[in-house]
């Protein structure tokens, strides 16, 4: 029974110092982070600058820049309009549906790279589905093929 009641206050004491350490550790964190210092449109400010593969990365540093990259629509709509100059079809039907600019961008971002490349003759002298190179392929819509299949003829 006394073995029982040193090992119970044995572990109550390594809890207590686990929570001491995690505090620390956790103002520690706070102090460096720049999301949590400054006040919210000084940091949207800063995440504006940010290309889309940066905001991308930096949604990944921490989950307070996860959370505040990911709510804030505005930082994604630069981007998403920058990407409807290739697919302004699909970002215009996207827009009409109610998608977010963050989830227009990712539901289109891949697609414009390849329909860009596309266009701009990059497989005009592919022979062959097998000259194709697979992975910067992606699922089109036809409509997107009549688009591609109209530049290959006026060139």
């Amino acid at each position: 029974m006394q073995k029982n009641s040193k090992r119970n206050n044995h572990s109550r004491v390594s809890d207590i110092d686990l929570n001491s350490v995690n505090t620390e550790e956790k103002k520690k964190e706070s102090r460096n982070n720049f999301v949590e210092l400054l006040p919210p449109e000084v940091t949207l400010n800063i995440f504006h600058q940010l290309d889309i593969q940066s905001l991308c990365r930096a949604s990944m540093a921490c989950r307070s820049w996860n959370d505040m990259i990911k709510n804030s629509d505005s930082l994604w709509k630069p981007h998403c309009l920058t990407v409807r100059a290739v697919c302004q079809r699909e970002i215009d039907g996207d827009l009409e549906s109610g998608y977010s600019w963050r989830v227009i961008l990712l539901r289109n971002y891949q697609k414009s790279k390849v329909k860009h490349e596309w266009l701009s003759g990059r497989y005009s002298n592919i022979c062959s589905p097998v000259s194709l190179p697979e992975k910067i392929m992606y699922p089109m819509d036809a409509d997107t093929w009549g688009e591609i299949l109209e530049a290959e003829l006026e060139r």
